[in-house]
């Protein structure tokens, strides 16, 4: 069930809404970072139309790329469960770990010891400056969920995910998990 505040690792899951903000709408975010600072999260279920092969051809396979939020799109950022193999890796919570050694990952990916299971990738990410996201909290914009799926997270099927998290909450969120996206389409 949703608490109140939001600490590094949890998720927010958008608010249902009929005309949203086309960056956030059905989104659901992993916060890296929670501080009186700010926030850092990554978009978990926007896939892009790229691979990581399209953004660096010498990596030959067809990992997914993801949109991580509206700021600094042009940079490439990971999130992964596999910190033994990966120097200089930032613990989230649970298991599940953000950025270290690229030069690492693309010498383990080249070598077939990384699977798509094990990292994640996005262009951009979520960011909110001092106390904005507590803004938009009360603002009734994003609901925060624990991420129950700890290090799992990772592995979860983008498609449904949004629809899984209303139907979990259920009430008045169970009916929103079955209304079409674009609200011409109803």
């Amino acid at each position: 069930m949703p608490t109140v505040k939001p600490k590094k690792g949890d998720l927010l899951i958008a608010e249902p809404a009929i005309i949203g903000d086309v960056s956030f709408n059905r989104s659901i975010v992993l916060l890296a970072d929670h501080s009186k600072d700010g926030s850092i999260g990554f978009i978990l279920n926007k896939p892009l139309d790229y691979t990581i092969h399209d953004l660096i051809p010498e990596l030959e396979v067809s990992f997914k790329v993801y949109n991580g939020g509206p700021v600094e799109q042009d940079n490439l950022y990971f999130i992964h469960k596999i910190p033994e193999l990966i120097p200089n890796s930032i613990e989230i919570s649970r298991g599940i770990f953000w950025g270290g050694d690229f030069s690492k990952v693309s010498e383990l990916i080249k070598n077939n010891i990384i699977n798509k299971n094990d990292i994640r990738f996005f262009l951009g990410y979520s960011g909110w400056a001092s106390f904005q996201l507590e803004s938009e909290l009360k603002a009734n914009s994003w609901l925060v969920s624990e991420n129950t799926y700890e290090k799992n997270i990772i592995e979860k099927d983008y498609e449904s995910f949004w629809k899984e998290k209303m139907l979990e909450l259920g009430g008045e969120y169970s009916i929103w998990s079955n209304a079409p996206e674009n609200p011409n389409y109803n």
